[in-house]
């Protein structure tokens, strides 16, 4: 197996958001806000290679969206997810399973592309089978009026359409999974959103967990910084308190999906919690 950092991209969004209740002048410290209030964020994919499988995780913003769209996102630098895989060598005709953590646009954009031809939309991934599960496709495809603008339908049904959808059942028992076709387990947390998934990938002697929106940059670790897209808060941190135990007793290691300048972090227990251990580079921990 090996595994590769995929930048899809970077944007920016509003600092009080992303950090809900937490005043600034705390926040700001580990993500400093520029004169907008906007912090950096990543759009960071994780790509698995273990013999045939080639699995993408996530695939940030995408580009069919309009200009207008854009604009309420401030994109900047020159990332994107073709120029990164190529840097591996691989293009988007090799990936064989797309996982989407959860169907927000910043997760599953990239997913699907408009086709130049006619104007219409088509899977992005066209030999991949896509990944999703069936409580949270249902709670995006008919949204609440919370995240209704960050299901875009134009992301979600050419999935359904194209036949290329496959849903994880859910576990039988509690919120953690193995699930054999993708050869990792999973786990589900519903405080950001219903079903969100957290793969979980045993590499070389560490743990790694694909962190998605549970823990979106190192400045949000400690257990009350949690954002303000959250749908269920309360339920966040008491996903994130067991979660954040969970890793400190195994060592796990965190993939930071939208942390702009940070790809992964270790975790210590300290009389106020757990924090960041160590701030860690990918290629000075496995190479590539």
């Amino acid at each position: 197996m090996k595994l590769y950092p995929i930048q899809c991209g970077n944007f920016k969004l509003d600092g009080g958001a992303m950090f809900g209740v937490v005043p600034k002048s705390i926040w700001n410290r580990t993500n400093p806000a520029d004169q907008n209030n906007l912090i950096e964020m990543g759009m960071r994919s994780l790509l698995v290679e273990d013999g045939k499988k080639l699995i993408l995780i996530d695939c940030g913003l995408g580009t069919k969206q309009d200009e207008k769209f854009f604009s309420h996102y401030s994109l900047y630098g020159n990332e994107s997810l073709e120029k990164n895989l190529a840097k591996f060598g691989f293009i988007k005709d090799d990936i064989t399973d797309v996982f989407l953590t959860h169907l927000h646009f910043d997760h599953c954009g990239g997913a699907v592309e408009r086709n130049p031809k006619n104007d219409s939309y088509q899977t992005a991934f066209r030999n991949a089978t896509y990944w999703s599960n069936e409580n949270h496709w249902q709670w995006a495809v008919n949204p609440n009026p919370r995240e209704k603008a960050s299901f875009l339908t134009e992301n979600i049904l050419p999935l359904k359409e194209s036949g290329q959808l496959n849903h994880l059942p859910l576990p039988t028992i509690g919120n953690y999974g193995f699930y054999p076709d993708l050869k990792m387990d999973v786990i589900f947390v519903d405080g950001h959103t219903e079903k969100q998934m957290l793969p979980v990938i045993k590499y070389q002697d560490r743990t790694i967990v694909f962190a998605a929106d549970l823990i979106p940059t190192a400045g949000h670790v400690p257990l009350v910084y949690v954002m303000g897209y959250d749908t269920r808060p309360l339920l966040t941190m008491e996903e994130k308190e067991k979660f954040l135990k969970q890793c400190v007793e195994n060592d796990y290691l965190l993939f930071l999906e939208h942390d702009a300048h940070h790809e992964l972090v270790s975790l210590k227990m300290t009389e106020k919690g757990v924090r960041v251990d160590q701030t860690l580079k990918f290629n000075d921990i496995f190479g590539y």
